[in-house]
């Protein structure tokens, strides 16, 4: 990954362009999207398919896909694999994210399915009605991300009211995916799944104007998937300052 400074279209245009949408929308020339006039929700699920009750949570995680204020996040983690199934998509950087993050979500300990909205944990998800979720505010910083064939760029724009220092993430995200458990307490259960985060790449940005990031990623998509990015600029409380989602025509 390396970053460098680019320049963008003045701020006004930018602004103008977001407009089109909440997450993002992609031009059929160039498959980019730019950040909207409002800050979609960011709704992180940790989970895995050796937990039971992990599909209620993935099923509601996937009935968000679609939404073009919500932006739905699965990541697998791998503390359970030792007990009976091995979770294709788990990753023990999950796991120690999830853990890291406790300090800035209000979580008392690490536990699936946890369901973490904007940066806080919500272990009340169930009773969270759809309007809840919508998207909020003024964004402080505007996104453009934008495939470049074998790389991504996403390139950060600071408003007023920035951080002088923002971090961040991309993420590599695919949808439409399946697994028959073999094993486990999910034992004989077709699991379906949606948002799954198969990369996380994080990325930072300082004061000054309009500053580009590129990114290699380095896994393809399951034969059936769709994939996606997803751009998320955080606070330095985890909260999202702003988000978007890139999805291109293969």
């Amino acid at each position: 990954m390396s970053a460098m400074n680019a320049s963008l279209p003045p701020l006004a245009a930018l602004a103008l362009a977001s407009l089109c949408a909440f997450a993002g929308a992609a031009t059929a020339a160039t498959c980019q999207a730019v950040s909207g006039a409002r800050v979609p929700t960011v709704v992180e699920l940790y989970t895995s398919e050796g937990c039971s009750s992990c599909p209620p949570a993935d099923r509601w995680l996937s009935a968000l896909k679609g939404r073009a204020d919500v932006i739905p996040l699965a990541y697998h983690v791998d503390y359970w694999d030792s007990l009976g199934w091995k979770d294709r998509f788990g990753q023990a950087q999950f796991a120690q994210r999830q853990s890291s993050s406790m300090r800035t979500t209000g979580a008392r300990f690490a536990y699936t399915p946890q369901v973490v909205i904007d940066g806080r944990d919500a272990p009340r998800w169930t009773m969270l009605a759809p309007s809840a979720l919508a998207a909020r505010g003024t964004p402080a910083v505007a996104l453009k991300l934008e495939d470049e064939g074998a790389r991504l760029s996403l390139t950060v724009t600071p408003w007023p009211g920035a951080p002088a220092r923002m971090a961040g993430y991309l993420a590599v995200v695919d949808d439409g995916m399946q697994t028959e458990v073999g094993g486990g307490e999910n034992r004989g259960v077709l699991l379906h799944h949606d948002g799954v985060v198969r990369e996380l790449l994080d990325w930072t940005a300082t004061a000054g104007g309009a500053q580009t990031v590129r990114f290699d990623t380095k896994t393809s998509p399951e034969a059936g998937a769709t994939r996606h990015w997803v751009a998320v600029a955080l606070d330095d409380g985890g909260k999202p300052l702003q988000a978007l989602s890139l999805s291109c025509a293969p």
